[in-house]
């Protein structure tokens, strides 16, 4: 990377480290238990409510209580249920629709960060109905209160309930919009393990490695608060011990439990740490071939960390030994590569392959601008790359 593109990233970066205590951040107020939405709702005297999931989720009958519940207390409600994976900006202006076709007052996004994000974004495109989602990339470009917003995780990984960050697909461009706004936070999130103890173990297991990826980057990145190290510390101890657990056993009540703190934890982290390259990668492969994000992340977690080497040897290191995952005494440089050894042992033993092979290379430098123009000069990465830099992490993660 030029030398003047390198300082104007750091310093783009600098100023938003410098910034962090005077932005206006804020965590969603915790709801343990799915019940407690209706009390919620009379609180802010809302009256009918638009649910944001899935065609899977609700086949599995899984927003049953919730939507019963919701009879019950005499609040009105419509369901949007379209939202794909990566969800797109058709999704969004569907959902958006049918918001105010029914007078909604208020959004629940029920399932895992695809909900999420579609529900943040129909909320933004309800207040700024003049702005459109590629008019809203980047960052600060929303700045006005969303409807109340309750977020409900059926996966525990995403971290989206705790976020200001919602990422759109344009179908027609092959391309993510990552949208960052601190009005995208929700209000509330459900942290109840009861809406997760159903999950398969394929996306119990790409959805914990999703968590570990923001806690990891969140943590190796140069714009770290004490806050943000405690909660990726947290994060992955609690990651270390009950992913595998959760995904072995998925009726395991602790396990679960304690897979939703670990999400929430590492939600709060990246918020205000931000992410990385690895991000940046998993953001354009899902756009280009509709990659499961976690799955992405997953993939190309230890591969980057690799690729960074002996800048993040010693963050990496201290991460594994607050967390647990690593025996004390060893060097920083030992440590840190048992740690990636570990994350690349978990993906083994739940089954989440090493490559993606599919990758065309010709996509590759269409690819590597999004990943670009996405990263720099935001992401405070522990190695500034290229575009040409960064397509050499697309062919590692293609395999040879």
């Amino acid at each position: 990377m030029f030398l003047l593109r390198k300082i104007y990233c750091r310093t783009f970066q600098t100023v938003f480290r410098i910034a962090i205590p005077f932005l206006p951040y804020r965590n969603p107020k915790i709801i343990p238990a799915v019940s407690g939405i209706t009390d919620v709702c009379r609180k802010y005297g809302v009256e009918s409510v638009m649910i944001v999931t899935d065609a899977g989720i609700r086949a599995l009958g899984l927003t049953d209580f919730l939507e019963k519940t919701l009879k019950e207390e005499g609040i009105s409600y419509c369901v949007y249920d379209r939202t794909v994976a990566n969800p797109t900006i058709q999704n969004v202006e569907e959902a958006r629709k049918m918001y105010l076709e029914h007078e909604a007052q208020g959004i629940i996004a029920f399932g895992g960060g695809s909900s999420m994000d579609c529900a943040k974004a129909a909320g933004a495109r309800i207040v700024k109905p003049r702005q459109s989602i590629r008019q809203m990339r980047g960052l600060l470009k929303v700045h006005r209160r969303l409807p109340l917003l309750i977020a409900v995780p059926t996966t525990a990984g995403t971290g989206s309930e705790t976020t200001l960050a919602a990422v759109i697909t344009d179908s027609e461009k092959h391309y993510k919009y990552p949208i960052n706004d601190f009005s995208l936070i929700p209000r509330y999130a459900v942290l109840d393990y009861h809406e997760t103890l159903g999950l398969p173990k394929s996306i119990t297991a790409t959805t914990g490695m999703d968590a570990l990826t923001h806690a990891v980057e969140a943590y190796i990145g140069n714009s770290t608060t004490k806050e943000t190290r405690e909660m990726a510390e947290e994060a992955v101890s609690l990651i270390y011990q009950h992913l595998k657990n959760a995904y072995e056993d998925g009726r395991n009540k602790e396990a679960r439990s304690g897979m939703l703190r670990a999400a929430y934890c590492a939600g709060v982290a990246f918020t205000k740490s931000y992410v990385g390259y690895i991000h940046a990668v998993a953001h354009s492969l899902g756009g280009q071939y509709g990659t499961p994000h976690g799955l992405a992340n997953a993939v190309i977690l230890p591969i980057v960390l690799r690729m960074y080497g002996s800048a993040c040897w010693k963050k990496l290191a201290q991460l594994a030994r607050k967390a647990g995952v690593v025996e004390q005494g060893l060097s920083d440089e030992e440590t840190a590569k048992c740690f990636i050894d570990w994350i690349q042992e978990m993906n083994d033993s739940m089954e989440i392959p090493r490559h993606f092979p599919q990758i065309r290379r010709k996509d590759i430098p269409v690819m590597a601008r999004h990943a670009d123009k996405e990263g720099n000069p935001l992401y405070p990465v522990p190695v500034l790359m290229n575009r040409k830099e960064l397509e050499r992490i697309y062919e590692e993660v293609k395999g040879r």
